[in-house]
């Protein structure tokens, strides 16, 4: 048997629920991932991780949408402190070409301009690299307006959905955390938003099969 942790970054503030909600797909995947034990954490619970990976070895699974500071510096960094030398972090979720299939299925599906609120980051250019590039993938095979807005830099959230009216807005988050219970409604409020608001993209039950694919796949 494999072992395998799907790792995210949870809420500090108030860390179980969304612990709770990570755990809930890890036993998903685990229920479709053949040879492999999937189990999770999260960087908001101080001792999950190290509780978690020692005295085994395995894989990481990043439960983020694209590489910057947090799996890149901050990940392996905690791994090292946590006793995980057994441990090989994988490519994060958004990074995965069948998550850029999902979102794009998810926006043909809502058949109207789409803005894509992501999180963004001050520290890497890379998570608002991939969600420019999925707005952008989404207008050229849709045919429809495409834009990707942010709630931790520019373009921010409210503003372009005050200029989108007849969008849907489309969450390309991995999990429903305090952004999207939270930031994500008041901005889209502000703005006097009137559109349909979707799931987050990871919240699809196709998601658990495509973990599995990936964890399936790796050597």
């Amino acid at each position: 048997m494999k072992h395998a942790l799907i790792v995210a970054h949870g809420q500090p503030s108030d860390p179980e629920p969304a612990a709770a909600e990570i755990a809930a797909l890890a036993a998903r995947v685990d229920a479709v991932a053949e040879g492999w034990s999937v189990r999770s954490a999260t960087l908001a619970e101080a001792d999950a991780l190290a509780r978690e990976v020692q005295g085994k070895e395995g894989v990481i699974y990043p439960l983020f949408m694209a590489e910057g500071w947090f799996t890149r510096t901050h990940l392996p960094e905690r791994l090292a402190k946590a006793g995980g030398a057994g441990w090989r972090i994988l490519p994060p979720f958004g990074t995965d070409p069948a998550i850029a299939d999902l979102t794009l299925d998810l926006a043909r599906a809502a058949g109207r301009p789409i803005l894509l609120a992501a999180h963004g980051s001050f520290r890497s250019a890379e998570p608002s690299r991939i969600a420019h590039d999925m707005a952008a993938r989404i207008a050229a095979e849709t045919g429809r307006p495409s834009r990707a807005a942010f709630i931790d830099q520019t373009p921010q959230i409210a503003e372009v959905a005050a200029e989108m009216p007849e969008a849907a807005c489309l969450p390309f988050f991995a999990a429903r955390g305090g952004h999207v219970i939270d930031d994500l409604p008041e901005a889209l409020d502000a703005a006097g938003f009137t559109g349909p608001r979707l799931d987050p993209v990871g919240l699809d039950p196709r998601v658990p099969g495509i973990i599995a694919a990936a964890l399936q796949a790796c050597r």
